[in-house]
């Protein structure tokens, strides 16, 4: 069996306030993504998310049910997000093919009984980046390329976060039940993404990073808006953020990253908005 997993659990922003930097690290880092050969797995607690990879390199890998989900097959009572951040691939499911090229990526609704991954190229590997969440209805399968997004210009120069924000799974695009994700690229130039900051306490997220160059990093900050915690992160790795949490990165090369949410409602816009000079 080649699909591993994790769990963890939900965490107290009292009790987070007290943690040290391996503490932190270990509750919401996730680094441990895009390893060939191989489905890594975490399972949250919060809102049920999973967040995962595939890469399959000679054969394909096939995504299997995990124990704590106690369902006979991965998608029986979820839905799953997939984008791919490498080179060509397929995912099958049920005995159709989907391809990817880069940064394509493809929904698959509940009730899908089998998903599996491959690699158009061994040594260029495709790279799965993987969420899941709860579904409580089948929605169709849908491939979504790169002129399907809905892409949004943020942020200016002199602010240092210009972005392009391109919306992959969002309900505008697709039809979900509650899993949102979408990918954001920072413009030569800038470093900041999602400042002004923001807190949803409807909705969980995850952020994953890459196009991180091997000798720079980001910085992402989280917490509450006045008890404020940062982690340093490389490239391919992920971290969970909490409702109660701000959630925004500063690097020191451009970068993109995945971001993938899900909770309440589908409204892409419902968020609190921090003042960045009451930030703490």
């Amino acid at each position: 069996m080649k699909t591993h997993y994790t769990t963890r659990y939900a965490a107290s922003p009292k009790d987070v306030k007290s943690y040290d930097t391996t503490a932190l690290r270990d509750e919401f880092l996730i680094d441990n993504l895009m390893e060939t050969d191989k489905i890594n797995l975490v399972y949250s607690h919060y809102d049920r998310f999973i967040i995962g990879s595939a890469v399959p390199t000679e054969a394909p890998l096939k995504l299997d049910a995990i124990d704590a989900l106690k369902a006979e097959y991965f998608l029986e009572r979820r839905e799953l997000g997939i984008i791919n951040v490498g080179e060509t691939g397929t995912v099958t499911v049920d005995g159709t093919d989907y391809e990817l090229e880069h940064k394509e990526a493809l929904y698959v609704g509940q009730g899908n009984k089998e998903v599996t991954f491959s690699s158009k190229s061994s040594n260029n590997p495709a790279l799965f980046y993987l969420n899941s969440t709860p579904a409580h209805k089948a929605f169709p399968i849908k491939k979504i390329g790169k002129n399907d997004v809905e892409v949004v210009e943020l942020g200016a120069p002199e602010t240092a976060n210009a972005r392009t924000l391109r919306k992959y799974i969002v309900n505008s695009v697709v039809d979900v039940c509650q899993l949102q994700m979408g990918m954001t690229t920072i413009k030569t130039g800038s470093s900041w993404n999602t400042m002004p900051a923001h807190v949803h306490d409807r909705r969980m997220e995850i952020y994953f990073y890459f196009e991180v160059p091997s000798d720079q990093a980001v910085c992402h900050f989280m917490g509450q808006p006045q008890e404020t915690r940062h982690i340093w992160m490389g490239n391919n790795q992920a971290v969970i953020s909490p409702p109660w949490s701000i959630h925004s990165g500063s690097g020191t090369s451009s970068y993109s990253f995945v971001w993938g949410m899900a909770g309440e409602n589908l409204d892409y816009g419902d968020m609190d908005h921090c003042k960045i000079n009451e930030l703490k």
